[in-house]
Order: structure tokens, then sequence, then C-alpha cells
């Protein structure tokens, strides 16, 4: 029988995976019990960490001519799929908000793993080293930022841990450019280093390709949209910041996005995020591929224990650029380092960001329904 009586801690906790392999067959299992149209968009040519299959999993709820859709997607950033997974999967055993949907008259999109390359071995970027929210650009104009190739052997040196050398040259070029200018530099992406941080690819990747098919397959013909994309690795720990995910500069978008999930969404363009403004973020496809819908989104970022986790990022890509230079012993330190500064092993975390996740879908359903 159906009740009103929230999930408990256990509950709450069998909802998050281990691993990938875990995390997908428990998507699958919940999606197929929910009684979700389920397809499978599988990465050839890869393997998973474990030797698994590698996929981007789909489950839609709801009939293919509802004129309004919630897309809730996963691992856009490979290891933060820990967690939008386990947000996914507590979304599908919820009977009450299920119903809710079916009564708006609102289809759920649940795309989960669009990176799962990543999910699976522990990285934030793909099978190619791109950072998939800086993929999705006009690649006639590759993206430009100069500023990143001062920093790209300093940021990735032949050792690890960095020597006190380059230490104090990192130091020193933030004393110069300030602490500001030298995230952007970093983060913003960077088309040149195809080894490098925040690579954009210089071509749509495999994650950019299929998301775009799901959404011409499955929101095509929606009037209206409506897109959270689960992140992790900054802000306050368990706090998700709603960052706005419409084009930069949008502000007619920004208030809709507002009249959804509240004032207290920022962009990034506007100074108001912990995010910097990025080029190219994968919810950026809906405008392009639904140019017919009315479609919001947001980046629901959550704070894990580091505020920053650039010294995780930094020491996975080292990783990733000189693989024979670290022991056994170094390369599961470091890889245990990133998916700790994605995801908390902790009861009271997995509860507050299922809780922030699940009322940003109803403030969504409440929007956007009959």
């Amino acid at each position: 029988m159906q009740t009103n009586t929230p999930m408990t801690d256990t509950a709450v906790r069998t909802c998050f995976s281990a691993d990938y392999a875990e995390a997908r067959a428990k998507f699958i299992a919940t999606a197929e019990k929910a009684g979700a149209q389920i397809e499978h968009h599988v990465l050839e040519g890869f393997a998973g960490a474990q030797g698994e299959t590698l996929a981007t999993d789909v489950a839609l709820l709801g009939t293919a001519d509802a004129s309004s859709l919630v897309i809730i997607s996963s691992g856009v950033h490979g290891a933060e799929g820990f967690c939008g997974s386990g947000c996914q999967i507590a979304l599908l055993r919820d009977e009450i908000l299920l119903k809710l949907a079916r009564d708006q008259g609102v289809a759920l999109l649940l795309i989960h793993a669009v990176n799962p390359y990543g999910f699976s071995h522990i990285r934030r970027t793909n099978e190619d080293n791109i950072d998939l929210n800086r993929n999705f650009i006009d690649f006639t104009r590759p993206t430009d930022n100069p500023a990143y190739a001062a920093l790209h052997d300093l940021m990735l040196p032949t050792q690890w841990p960095p020597s006190k050398d380059n230490a104090r040259a990192v130091a020193d070029y933030i004393a110069t450019h300030g602490e500001m200018a030298f995230r952007e530099a970093v983060t913003t992406g960077q088309s040149e280093f195809a080894d490098g941080l925040f690579y954009s690819g210089t071509a749509p990747s495999w994650s950019n390709q299929t998301l775009r098919a799901i959404l011409r397959k499955h929101a095509a013909d929606r009037r209206r949209i409506a897109w959270i994309d689960v992140h992790t690795g900054l802000g306050r720990c368990g706090h998700g910041e709603k960052i706005h995910a419409g084009l930069p500069g949008t502000p007619d978008n920004l208030r809709l996005t507002r009249a959804i999930w509240g004032a207290d969404v920022v962009a990034a363009w506007e100074g108001d995020s912990t995010s910097r403004q990025v080029v190219g973020h994968a919810v950026s496809a809906v405008f392009a591929e639904c140019p017919q819908a009315e479609s919001v989104g947001i980046a629901l970022e959550y704070g894990t224990r580091k505020m920053f986790a650039m010294d995780a990022l930094r020491a996975e890509h080292w990783l990733h650029r000189y693989p024979e230079a670290a022991s056994a012993e170094q390369r599961a330190l470091i890889k245990k380092e990133l998916h700790d500064a994605f995801y908390v092993d902790d009861d009271e975390w997995r509860g507050m960001i299922a809780g922030q996740c699940r009322t940003a879908l109803l403030q969504a359903l409440l929007a956007l329904g009959r």
C-alpha cells in the first residue's frame, strides 16, 4: 500500500552503488519495476573497469505525446555519476512522485550515465579525455583559451605529488594574475591540449551524439522541457546549488528557470555561482535539438567534503598523461581521492542530496503539469 512515509537512511543508502556496474544493474532493474520504457546505448570498443559493457541507459515514464517533459541526467562528468545515479534510482522508487507525474500529465526521461566510461573508470572525462560539459560547441570555432597554454605543464608536471618548485610556480601565477583568472584559465575549457585539463575535444564525442539522438527521439515534439542535470564537487557539503543551465546571457530564460526552481537559481554568467561559466555544456543541446519547446534547465551541483577538487583532478589527469609513472598503490590512491572528491559515503549526505533532488523534480512537475 502506498504511504507518505519518507525513505529511511537504509532505504536511501540502497539507492547508491559502489561502482558503475552495480549502478547500471540497479538502475535498469528499478526502471523495469517502475514500468518504464528502457533503451540502451552501448559504447562500442571500450570496456569498463571490470570488463563490463559500457552504456548510457534511458528510462521513459509517461506517454510519447505528453506535451511536457522533465529530464534528469547523471554522469555527464563520469565520476559524479555515483551521486546522480543514486538520485535517479531514489526517484524511480518514489511511488508518490511517479503518481504525481502521471496525474500532471508530465513524462519523465531519466538518462543514466551520460559518460559511462568516466563513471566506470573513475574519471571526470570520457574515453577521449574530453570534458563533456565543454564538448557541446560549434566546432568550426574551437574553444579559444590561450591562457591555459601557460599552465598546462605546470598543472600536469612529470612527477606527482608536484615538486616544491612546481607549487611555487603555480602560486606565483596566482599571485600575478589572481585566483579568479587562474580558475578561469584552467576550467573554462580548451581545444589545444588533448591530454590536458578541461579538454573540449575537436569534434562531437560519442556521448554528445548519443545525447542528441535521445533528445531527437524523446523530446522533439514536446512543448515544454525542464532538465535537471546532477553534478557534484563544488560548494558547501550537502548543499545543492541550482545553476542556470540555459545559454549564457539569456535573462528571459533565467527568469523562467527561477519561476520553476526559485529565486536561488544562480547564473555563472552573472558571476553568482561557485562554478565558472563554461562553454559547451551538455544541457545546451536541448536548445539546438528541440527548438519548438520552451526549455529550461539547471545543473544541480552538490558540494562534497572538498570545496574545490582541483588537486584530485590534477592527480588523476597526471595519471592519464603519465600512466607508467605510478605504482599500483599510487594509482589506487589517486582514483580513491577522485572518487571521494565527488561522492561522500555518508548517510546524512546521501539523504540531503536525494531529498533536494526530489524537491527539484517536484517543483518541475507542478510547474509543467496540467
